[in-house]
């Protein structure tokens, strides 16, 4: 991933999808010529010369203050995850040669990790890594995600674009891979020199049209909490909300739970899967896919 194009496009897609309207700027003349707003527009919005926006623009962050960057997010009306986003590119941009080193992570979990999700046992719990494999899970998070962790090394982003049961499988497969692909931006953004990661996103966009297409749109978001819809083979439909907690003694761990609304078809579908687990050999995912060092 080139970071010069990285920002030239992240800024451009931002500033072709606000209007005039939005931004509150009368809109002069009847034919405009780019979607959005004009780069003259942002830097008006954003207290800044014409010419130095063009330069960040072009995909140049070196330098940037904190006061640009927030201006600039100001400007382009960018939530918390895309401002985020841009504070990590420019990071990047002026990072040194040290910092430049992907981060390393631990090459097994703690035991009290693994004890915390033994002690969940009427919710699905998992923890994933930042390369989206699911690497630990109680016995019903095992059993909710069985078409996944049928694999060897459970991976929720091969598994949504690449094998063919993903669409039946998510209910909402169009908006779980769209949101997918948006925090898979944040976290090559927070990790852009991580090559375990970057080859994961090559691998993708070689193998899957819609995924070229959703990382191409620049999208960002954080997954912290919503609602997954699952077909599941076994109990059928199922809506439960999830919560997603980051591990901050293990970077790049994130703690996953599902829970379905009391007396909803839902929580009964849950319990018949819990019976399920129960009575069924599941398999689980390898240890030493939770942290191997970049």
């Amino acid at each position: 991933m080139d970071h010069r194009s990285e920002v030239r496009e992240f800024l451009t897609s931002r500033r072709d999808r606000l209007t005039p309207d939005r931004a509150g700027l009368p809109a002069y003349g009847g034919n405009r010529r780019v979607p959005g707003l004009r780069r003259e527009e942002v830097a008006l919005l954003a207290g800044v010369s014409v010419d130095y926006y063009t330069r960040l623009e072009r995909g140049d962050l070196s330098g940037a203050s904190d006061t640009v960057l927030d201006a600039l997010a100001r400007a382009l009306q960018l939530d918390d995850a895309e401002t985020a986003h841009l504070v990590d590119l420019a990071r990047t941009a002026n990072a040194s040669p040290t910092a430049r080193r992907p981060r390393k992570q631990q090459n097994t979990l703690r035991p009290s990790i693994l004890r915390l999700l033994d002690a969940i046992t009427e919710a699905p719990a998992l923890i994933r890594n930042n390369y989206f494999d699911y690497v630990a899970a109680n016995p019903l998070a095992r059993a909710l995600y069985a078409p996944i962790f049928a694999e060897p090394n459970p991976n929720s982003a091969r598994f949504a674009f690449l094998d063919p049961a993903a669409p039946d499988f998510y209910v909402e497969w169009e908006k779980n891979t769209q949101e997918l692909v948006a925090t898979m931006r944040g976290e090559a953004g927070r990790n852009p020199f991580d090559k375990r990661l970057t080859d994961l996103v090559g691998e993708l966009s070689t193998r899957s049209e819609r995924f070229r297409t959703l990382w191409a749109a620049h999208n960002v978001r954080y997954h912290r909490s919503g609602v997954k819809r699952i077909h599941h083979p076994v109990v059928g439909e199922l809506e439960l909300a999830y919560e997603a907690f980051e591990l901050p003694a293990d970077p790049g761990l994130t703690l996953s739970t599902y829970t379905a609304e009391p007396g909803s078809p839902s929580a009964d579908a849950l319990r018949v899967l819990a019976s399920w687990a129960a009575t069924t050999d599941l398999p689980a995912p390898r240890q030493e896919g939770a942290a191997a060092e970049s």
